[in-house]
């Protein structure tokens, strides 16, 4: 499941258990958690802000391009320093 080191993207397709932390078809940025992963798990920042293990199947991981990471890291930081 590991991918490259650079920031990671997952789209969350199961929501059920935690309806007020994920949204279904919902682009969230993933940390790179190796013992995480090697259970199953994916570390996800969801809708509080903060991130939390979740089962890795709950997500599809997406493979964006270069600059679409980058405009998608300045929206995740621009979002974070609003929610301050």
């Amino acid at each position: 499941m590991a991918k490259s080191a650079r920031a990671r993207f997952a789209v969350c397709i199961d929501n059920s258990g935690y309806p007020a932390s994920l949204e279904r078809h919902k682009i969230y940025r993933v940390l790179i958690d190796r013992d995480a992963a090697q259970e199953g798990d994916l570390r996800v920042v969801d809708e509080s802000g903060e991130d939390y293990l979740y089962e890795a199947s709950r997500f599809i991981l997406v493979d964006f391009p270069a600059s679409t990471v980058r405009m998608l890291n300045r929206s995740f930081a621009q979002a974070a320093t609003n929610a301050r």
